[in-house]
């Protein structure tokens, strides 16, 4: 699905280059759970960043589901971006002027749907993330746990073929967390191709493949002991 040949980013400053990612070689399998995990600095979501390709200033070749992504265009990467990516920020990124309602039909508004499909894909996921009563608020009026919450519905609500999760649990406790990790399990059971950031290691052990980074290099790739998580 994904394979990444000698993806390396750097920034220029008066001292020269600083490099963020160096000499990125992996490839992803559909249907794969992977936890990238590292230092803070380590280039995690640098690595995020560019996969959802919400970053286009790097070197090498990315192709995703066939898509030489490295020689398309802006316009064409974010096409590609609204059909098959779904991503979960730190920050939540939800929009200020919309209801949580809103925040969760705009993916949705990108594609193909009628609204009255959309309408119901949202009472679906407002109902499922236990959101029901938030659906009129606005993201400032809402706790940093509940704007992930959102976040996260939002992420998952169009089925995308590839979810990137950017510590997708670090606003919550532990019930949350458990909550959303679950959901991410059940969504990859089902099929979908999940790349998360996590510094939690139980978090970790729902995927089946842990990518470990340190200054920009992947310095390991493992198997999770004894596959996925699949008995939670």
């Amino acid at each position: 699905m994904i394979k990444l040949i000698d993806v390396e980013k750097f920034y220029e400053s008066g001292a020269g280059k600083t490099w963020v990612l160096r000499r990125i070689n992996l490839e992803i399998r559909e249907g794969d759970f992977i936890t990238v995990m590292g230092p803070s600095g380590a280039g995690k979501s640098t690595l995020m960043g560019i996969i959802g390709m919400l970053d286009g200033a790097w070197k090498g070749e990315y192709h995703l589901l066939d898509n030489p992504v490295h020689k398309l265009d802006n316009r064409r990467r974010v096409e590609l971006h609204k059909k098959y990516i779904g991503f979960v920020f730190q920050q939540y990124h939800l929009l200020d002027n919309l209801t949580v309602a809103e925040n969760l039909d705009l993916p949705l508004s990108y594609r193909d749907i009628k609204k009255t499909e959309r309408e119901g894909m949202v009472a679906d996921a407002l109902d499922r993330f236990q959101i029901v009563g938030k659906k009129a608020l606005f993201p400032n009026q809402l706790s940093g746990g509940q704007q992930q919450l959102v976040a996260v519905a939002r992420a998952v609500i169009g089925k995308p073929k590839l979810i990137l999760a950017d510590e997708p649990t670090g606003s919550l406790h532990s019930s949350q967390g458990k909550m959303i990790m679950d959901m991410l399990k059940k969504l990859n059971d089902d099929g979908t191709t999940i790349i998360q950031v996590t510094h939690n290691n139980e978090w970790a052990a729902y995927g089946n493949r842990i990518i470990q980074l340190a200054d920009g290099w992947i310095v390991d790739g493992q198997p999770v002991a004894g596959g996925a998580a699949a008995s939670r």
